[in-house]
C-alpha cells in the first residue's frame, strides 16, 4: 500500500502542552509503499539486534522524532513524516501548536503516531508516565464514546478528535 493511502499518514502532530524542544530530529527516510512482509522483518531485526547501548544513535529505531520539556515532564513523539518536523533545539511551543505529521520512518510496520510521557530527557533511562487526556473517544462495545479527562487503558482502541 503506498503512503499517501494509509489512514494517519501525514495527520498533524500538535503539542499537548507549553514546552521547549530538547531534540528534534528530521531526514530519516520512510519506506513506501508500506510492505508488511519487509517490515515486520524490519522490526523483528531491530528486537532481535539492536542494543541502545552499543548504539547511541536510536534513529532506525525510532525514525524522526521530537522531544518536548514540559514543566513536570518530557513528551517523546516518533516516527515522523520525513521533511514534516516544524520545529527544532531550544524552540519554544504552545499547547496545540503542530510539530510535525504522522509518518512511518524508523522501526514502523504502517504509518503511526508513538507517543509517550516520560520522567527524564534521556529516551533509554526515563520511565514512562501516565497520559490523561482533556477529551477523546473510546471505541467500546462497537461504539465510539466520548471520555472526559481520562486515561485510556492499555489495550484502549481510542481517538482523539
Amino acid at each position: 500500500m503506498r503512503l499517501k493511502d494509509c489512514l494517519g499518514w501525514q495527520q498533524p502532530i500538535y503539542a499537548p502542552f507549553d514546552g521547549e524542544v530538547i531534540e528534534a530530529v528530521d531526514g530519516v527516510k520512510e519506506r513506501d509503499p508500506v510492505n508488511f512482509f519487509r517490515d515486520i522483518a524490519i522490526v523483528l531485526k531491530n528486537g532481535i539486534f539492536f542494543k541502545a547501548k552499543n548504539n547511541p544513535d536510536l534513529k532506525s529505531v525510532i525514525g524522526n522524532y521530537i522531544i518536548l520539556k514540559g514543566d513536570n515532564c518530557y513528551a517523546f513523539f516518533a516516527h515522523g513524516h520525513t521533511g514534516s518536523i516544524r520545529v527544532k533545539l531550544g524552540d519554544k511551543v504552545s499547547t496545540g501548536q503542530q510539530l510535525a505529521e504522522v509518518g512511518h520512518s524508523g522501526n514502523s510496520t504502517a504509518p503511526h503516531l508513538h507517543f509517550q510521557l516520560m520522567d527524564g530527557p534521556v529516551l533509554m533511562d526515563a520511565k514512562g508516565l501516565p497520559c490523561c487526556f482533556r477529551e477523546y473517544e473510546l471505541f467500546d462495545g462497537g461504539e465510539w464514546r466520548k471520555i472526559t479527562n481520562g486515561i485510556p487503558g492499555r489495550f484502549d482502541r481510542i481517538r482523539v478528535i
